[in-house]
């Protein structure tokens, strides 16, 4: 009998803005036995596309998908059998030992690899640099905006991290909002405002954190989050778009993309190919 797409155990690592983008990708695809692992608490920018929410507000929709948040695997299955995708604080994905997930997506965006090993799973997949294709992880995917922004890589890796965040609308440095010292972030700015230049759109320790263009509030990490000097916690989008701060993003979605191809080369590449179809029901992967 066949095997459904629906029953392939896959673990995310991360579940900010690019994670939660691979995983609305693969979960429209067919894949949902899909859990997510993180830090108990996140720093999320974009949080209004993020997953990782859940563990704050207990379940968080993202474009009409639900992820719960979830303490055991038997909570996960409840989750899946709701059609969620659960969400559990894990910073060091030791779930695996006991779900035994057949693909690994490292998507935790740390410039550096954290433990994930091509032992871990039958393919593991790393998001941009910190890994390299046939040492740590099967797969690398590109994760640098430009010409190769969602490129699969089976040898060798992603663009090394320039510390220069990628152009938005002509904007790239200057949309970034960064804490000037160590303390708590303090906001009581809704992500989707509208700023100008100049306004102050929180504090950390009590020193003011101000846009440095107009445009609209994209994202901000939660207000009370403890933040070091010069931690990323917040985006001001020049395009003035507010529905941008609700949908997963262009970058996201080609990452994803990256994520499905390095899924699908697999299941081709297996000693036993697999023929996919389309039933009345689901997706079949059929040997």
């Amino acid at each position: 009998m066949g095997t459904t797409l629906f029953d392939i155990r896959i673990c995310i690592r991360g579940a900010g803005d690019l994670a939660s983008g691979v995983a609305l990708r693969l979960y429209r695809c067919g894949f949902r036995r899909l859990l997510m692992t993180e830090i108990p608490q996140p720093l999320a920018v974009r949080r209004m596309v993020s997953f990782c929410e859940a563990i704050h507000e207990g379940t968080w929709q993202v474009e009409g998908i639900t992820s719960k948040c979830v303490t055991t695997l038997a909570e996960a299955f409840e989750a899946w059998e709701k059609h969620s995708i659960p969400v559990m604080v894990d910073p060091q994905n030791t779930v695996r030992e006991e779900y035994h997930p057949e693909i690994i997506v490292d998507a935790v965006m740390a410039k550096k690899n954290l433990g994930t090993q091509m032992s871990q799973a039958e393919l593991v997949i790393g998001l941009g640099p910190g890994f390299e294709a046939g040492r740590d992880v099967h797969a690398v995917v590109e994760t640098q905006r430009g010409h190769d922004l969602g490129r699969t890589i089976f040898d060798g890796c992603a663009f090394p991290d320039t510390g220069i965040p990628g152009d938005v609308g002509g904007k790239t440095a200057q949309r970034v909002l960064r804490a000037a010292t160590d303390g708590i972030f303090n906001s009581n700015v809704p992500i989707g405002s509208i700023v100008k230049r100049g306004a102050a759109v929180g504090s950390v320790a009590g020193m003011p954190v101000t846009a440095r263009i107009d445009g609209v509030v994209r994202g901000l990490i939660r207000s009370g989050t403890s933040v070091p000097n010069g931690l990323k916690i917040g985006d001001v989008d020049p395009r003035g778009e507010v529905s941008y701060c609700f949908t997963v993003s262009d970058k996201a979605r080609s990452i994803a993309g990256g994520v499905l191809e390095a899924i699908l080369a697999h299941c081709c590449r297996k000693p036993r190919c697999y023929e996919i179809r389309r039933t009345d029901s689901c997706t079949k992967v059929v040997e």
